[in-house]
């Protein structure tokens, strides 16, 4: 089962989630670098793995890049503390502090290491690794953020995350440069109301979910397994929603929250990273599109022996999921009259 642990792996995710509440309730960067640091020390049992060198080279990945960032964020916090009294250094010490934390959700141009590490891990520890692993840098991030270094870190994420994904043949790779392309969308809604990006990623976490779950349910890590002939042509059609619904396309649920940020930017006149916003969306459910029709258009045999066989609550859980993306946004295009 997806969500079937053993009782270490129980204590280090017990330990992983009260890291997060240590870090976001500190009232000082000490505190918030030792639950960042607690953090990092109950990840990565949960990604390494003795008997699979792709586990353990991802965790060691993992560490190297972690363990740099929170250099970074603990020598900024000393030398805020010692000199910040004697230099006006707070535009400097912000961007160096906004680096290590970007770093440290694995945001561009600090993403070097992400799509390596995805690679690297089971489709639960990329649900986690896309999804909680943001929060508390996220919410240290909006504590003390310079907004010019955050739009060129936003434009970065979106060029990158929408041009990366377009020659991928890995799955993980290919959630990955969705899940950078995203954080911009994130970055900007934190910069506008931690309402917003609490919603925002509430609902890429829900979608995310739902992808990770139907590809450890298929056993897939590659483009070319959705093309077995084998594959039911209402799985496809339920990957096709939830791809779509991903990418934001209306009239599906992951429209919603971009629709409310595209929505703030005209209002503002920010019109050039309307622009790319819009752009780079349709560049993800470009290729995203592309996989779909791929997956229903060039089909191949295999054995007979070789199908892929699911229990009803499985198919009853993936369709109830893909239902909720395809009538939540017809509810909600309401907001607005």
């Amino acid at each position: 089962m997806f969500f079937t642990f053993n009782s270490n792996k129980m204590f280090f995710f017990f330990i992983l989630f009260f890291s997060t509440l240590i870090s976001i309730s500190s009232n000082t960067w000490f505190g918030c670098w030792i639950g960042l640091e607690i953090n990092l020390l109950s990840f990565i049992p949960l990604i390494s793995n003795s008997n699979n060198l792709m586990m353990t080279e991802a965790s060691l990945k993992y560490f190297l890049t972690q363990a740099i960032a929170s250099i970074n964020f603990l020598f900024i916090i000393l030398l805020k503390l010692i000199m910040i009294k004697n230099f006006n250094l707070n535009n400097f010490l912000s961007i160096i502090i906004n680096s290590s934390l970007l770093m440290k959700m694995g945001s561009a141009p600090f993403h070097f290491w992400f799509p390596n590490i995805v690679e690297g891990l089971t489709w639960l520890n990329n649900f986690i690794l896309m999804t909680w692993q943001k929060i508390t840098p996220m919410i240290l991030l909006s504590y003390y953020f310079n907004k010019n270094f955050l739009y060129l870190t936003i434009i970065l994420n979106m060029l990158i995350g929408a041009i990366g994904g377009l020659n991928q043949t890995s799955l993980r790779k290919l959630m990955a440069f969705s899940s950078i392309n995203n954080l911009g969308w994130m970055l900007f809604s934190i910069m506008i109301s931690e309402n917003l990006w609490l919603f925002y990623l509430f609902m890429y976490s829900f979608l995310i979910s739902i992808m990770c779950f139907m590809f450890y349910i298929f056993n897939m890590f590659f483009i070319n397994q959705l093309f077995i002939n084998n594959i039911n042509f209402m799985i496809k059609m339920n990957l096709l929603i939830n791809f779509l619904s991903l990418g934001g396309l209306p009239p599906f649920l992951g429209f919603l929250p971009k629709w409310i940020i595209i929505n703030f930017l005209m209002i503002n006149k920010f019109y050039l990273m309307t622009f790319i916003f819009i752009m780079s969306s349709l560049i993800i459910i470009f290729f995203y599109i592309r996989i779909i029709y791929s997956s229903f258009m060039f089909n191949y045999l295999k054995m007979k022996w070789f199908k892929i066989l699911l229990k009803n609550n499985f198919m009853f859980y993936i369709n109830f999921f893909s239902f909720i993306s395809i009538s939540s946004m017809i509810l909600s295009t309401f907001l607005y009259l």
